[in-house]
């Protein structure tokens, strides 16, 4: 579909890319991934067309379309959210108004039996044809449904787009982009600004709806689902994989061993060459010999390993002194804002040395708890901060609260302590702030790596409580494996807010759900919860479509007695049927209102008389009784 033929791109006569070929196939689900700056957003931007290589060609056919979502835009807040939506239906919008044209042409033409009449007729009917096909007539239902998919509730839609942060105003436009269909997807951070249902919505949506798609992502355990291809840039080399992510990273590793040994062997031959050129090099009778190595020598070309992951890094963050036995203690808890209620009557107990984390929609209130816990809002209810507790508190802008003039070396060096000192450059490294980097003055540092020195930051501070809110949106796989394992280890208390469940997987083990005012408490870790509210929409679906009879009762599987994959699998079944339900019912619905708009043209005097809308009336009739049949075989 897309051809990426010889690519080359240079920043300063520092080559990024190097002669790179690929093909993005119909169907592709593409996982670019890559340390940070090894160009995967330039990629995207490259195929997009926003972007031109140093050298080499991206041919698309002409009919394709590509559709880019960049990590951040200029967003526009000049209309509602449903009308900055339909923007993505402007095509319709123009298709509607050329068959208004086209029939108010029709209505005054009376040259019934001229090829040019019949030619508009035929322009009409096509026209109108591929309207139906669109959506033309249902697009709304879609647009509803793909933005309360992401998030956003029925109300919210006649809302002014102004009246939303720039997380859910990024959703708007990924919303737009979704419902264009495009033939080739391309979305960079896609799930920064999206809740764990959101995010599970969009996987279905992608794995399911989409066509080809690209994506770049630090959420693992997104583009494990969502993926079937990795492609790796590395050493400005793209290497292929026809896998998803898990199975990518376990050949990558072997990939690592084989250059390591083909350096280890390419070294030694090098070593070898020199010490007989410099042992035989004044000898006459080896002149030849010496002469061959020499050229041998120059005709090398140094094998390159990829770089060390240092992930491994391991970094243990020590109590600044032990707590009370409850952190942190609510009791009958709750927030307003006018008549909007964010949340009441909560009840729970943060024990010392507890990870907890708060999950649920956006706007449910997460966020506001912690505010409030940090004494930030007023509130209702009793809340209580105990004995001796020392909070960490990482936000969400935490990075805008950096002094710009400091260097990155200094702004950790002025909050480490003790052996820690030793490490920094380590530390730093880790978090890809390593060689010149650490240099550079937080005044010139981009968004993302602002967020990540706020983070190295806040860990080395003398604590015994941490609270996070949205720790990994900036963070690559490696880094957040490095702060994974460093918040693991912590001996104090930890609350995290994150729709990232790979980061949450094996962190905590306890979930507090934000949703409908009320906070709700799981015991368990994020797998566990995922695990228990796919069993309970299971139940309440069996529960609205009771079984006919004792056979079928028996016959449906008892959700509690399912696996996880099994669930997944009865969910994913689930989302067919109701996918080819709806096609079914668009399908009928296109085919009645082309159908009326035939039968409008026959009622007329000259459509009347024309035998040609007779037969095609017959076949839409044909098409229709089919249509029906086959909806009501689904239900």
């Amino acid at each position: 579909m897309v051809s990426i033929d010889n690519l080359s791109v240079e920043f300063s006569a520092k080559p990024l890319f190097n002669d790179i070929s690929y093909v993005i196939n119909e169907h592709d689900r593409i996982a670019l991934v890559g340390k940070n700056g090894a160009g995967k957003s330039t990629m995207l931007k490259i195929i997009a067309g926003i972007q031109q290589p140093t050298s080499g060609t991206v041919s698309v056919p002409k009919d394709a379309t590509i559709a880019y979502l960049p990590q951040v835009m200029v967003l526009n807040d000049e209309r509602t959210v449903r009308e900055e939506a339909e923007r993505a239906f402007e095509h319709i919008t123009e298709i509607s108004d050329e068959l208004e044209k086209l029939n108010n042409q029709l209505a005054q033409r009376t040259d019934y039996e001229s090829e040019a009449y019949m030619s508009l007729v035929e322009r009409f009917t096509h026209l109108n044809e591929h309207f139906q096909m669109m959506g033309g007539l249902n697009y709304q239902a879609e647009l509803e449904r793909t933005l309360q998919g992401l998030g956003f509730k029925r109300e919210d839609l006649d809302r002014p787009t102004s009246e939303f942060s720039g997380g859910w105003r990024m959703r708007i436009e990924l919303a737009k982009l979704l419902l264009q269909h495009p033939d080739v997807l391309l979305l960079d951070e896609p799930t920064n600004h999206l809740d764990i249902e959101s995010i599970q919505w969009l996987e279905n949506f992608l794995a399911t709806r989409a066509n080809a798609v690209v994506l770049v992502s630090h959420d693992r355990a997104f583009i494990n689902n969502v993926t079937n291809r990795t492609i790796e840039i590395s050493c400005g080399k793209i290497y292929d994989y026809k896998v998803k992510y898990d199975e990518y990273v376990a050949l990558h590793a072997e990939r690592r061993e084989q250059q390591l040994r083909a350096l280890e062997n390419q070294q030694k031959e090098i070593a070898d060459a020199r010490a007989f050129i410099e042992r035989f090099r004044y000898q006459a009778t080896k002149a030849i010999q010496v002469q061959q190595k020499i050229r041998q020598l120059e005709k090398i070309v140094p094998i390159e390993v990829d770089e060390v992951d240092n992930s491994a890094l391991r970094l243990k963050f020590t109590c600044s002194m032990r707590s009370g036995d409850f952190p942190v203690i609510c009791d009958e808890v709750g927030k307003s804002y006018g008549e909007h209620c964010v949340f009441k009557n909560v009840n729970l107990t943060i024990r010392r040395g507890e990870k907890v984390a708060f999950v649920g929609r956006n706007g449910e209130g997460k966020t506001t708890l912690v505010k409030c816990i940090m004494g930030e809002i007023p509130f209702d209810g009793n809340l209580k901060v105990g004995h001796n507790v020392q909070i960490g508190y990482f936000a969400q802008n935490q990075a805008l609260l950096l002094e710009g003039e400091y260097t990155v070396f200094e702004t950790i060096d002025r909050v480490a302590r003790g052996d820690i000192r030793l490490k920094i450059r380590d530390i730093l490294g880790a978090f890809m702030f390593g060689g010149e980097a650490s240099d550079k003055k937080v005044k010139f540092l981009s968004g993302g790596e602002r967020t990540r020195l706020a983070m190295i930051k806040l860990l080395l501070e003398p604590v015994n409580c941490l609270i996070l809110d949205e720790p990994t949106n900036h963070l690559d796989m490696r880094s957040k494996d490095v702060l994974k394992v460093a918040i693991r280890d912590f001996d104090g208390t930890v609350i995290v807010v994150s729709h990232d469940r790979e980061f949450l997987d094996g962190l905590v083990t306890k979930v507090y759900e934000f949703g409908d005012g009320k906070v709700r408490e799981h015991l368990g870790g994020i797998y566990d919860y995922l695990t228990n509210k796919n069993i309970s929409s299971l139940t309440q679906l069996n529960m609205s479509s009771p079984p006919s009879s004792k056979q079928e009762e028996a016959a449906t599987p008892n959700a509690g007695a399912l696996s996880y994959a099994e669930q997944k699998a009865l969910a994913r079944e689930q989302k067919r049927k109701e996918k080819a339900l709806q096609e079914a019912e668009d399908k009928v619905t296109q085919l009645e209102a082309a159908i009326r708009i035939l039968e409008d043209q026959m009622s007329t005097p000259e459509g009347s008389q024309d035998i040609s809308l007779y037969e095609k009336h017959g076949r839409m009739k044909a098409q229709l009784k089919q249509a029906e049949e086959e909806w009501e075989a689904l239900i």
